[in-house]
């Protein structure tokens, strides 16, 4: 007899994997959560989609270097998740990918705005919170990711290597040097 699968289960999805005995096997997820946040949910958000799905360090790389307020924010609750797998869960700090970043609403402060005429309105002051869960990359996917990094390295053209700040560039400008070189072959 065939075992049926239960309708109750659902079937096996990126994420699960069997092992030698039939089971199913979960990847392990680690979270973090920073809650009342003093910025607008939209704002941490633009933040958060720019880091899912890359590798942790990779992250971290890039929020050290993105100019908006809250990558300061988005880099703690990721340190904090990589800490807490690598901590409490064993996992390899160096092989996690940043599976999950969203932002929930928090408590919305509402206070008076007092404009001309002796109206009023109101201000509100938005709170959100932020979810972060990592996991432990596969072997494929490490071999996928440095596949596209093979394939993202480009070589640089002539100009290219000019401008590269670690050699070192003649100090006349590059039409002087043209004029000698015309100069020099005429003589």
């Amino acid at each position: 007899m065939v075992p049926v699968s239960s309708p109750l289960t659902p079937p096996l999805g990126d994420g699960e994997q069997t092992d030698k005995k039939g089971a199913v096997v979960k990847r392990l997820k680690v979270q973090a959560i920073k809650k009342d946040i003093k910025q607008s949910p939209k704002k941490v958000n633009l933040v958060a989609k720019l880091v899912r799905g890359m590798r942790v360090e990779d992250a971290l790389l890039q929020l050290q270097v993105t100019v908006k307020r809250a990558a300061k924010t988005v880099y703690q609750v990721i340190h904090s998740a990589r800490a807490n797998a690598a901590h409490n869960h064993g996992l390899d700090p160096d092989k996690l990918i940043v599976e999950e970043a969203f932002v929930g609403k928090g408590l919305y402060l509402k206070r008076l705005s007092y404009h001309a005429k002796g109206r009023c309105g109101v201000m509100v002051r938005p709170r959100c919170r932020l979810t972060v869960v990592v996991r432990e990359a596969t072997a494929e996917e490490e071999a996928k990711i440095a596949k596209l990094r093979v394939s993202n390295y480009k070589k640089l053209t002539r100009k290219e290597k000019q401008l590269m700040p670690h050699r070192l560039i003649e100090v006349s400008p590059r039409w002087a040097r043209k004029r000698k070189e015309e100069a020099g072959a005429a003589a």
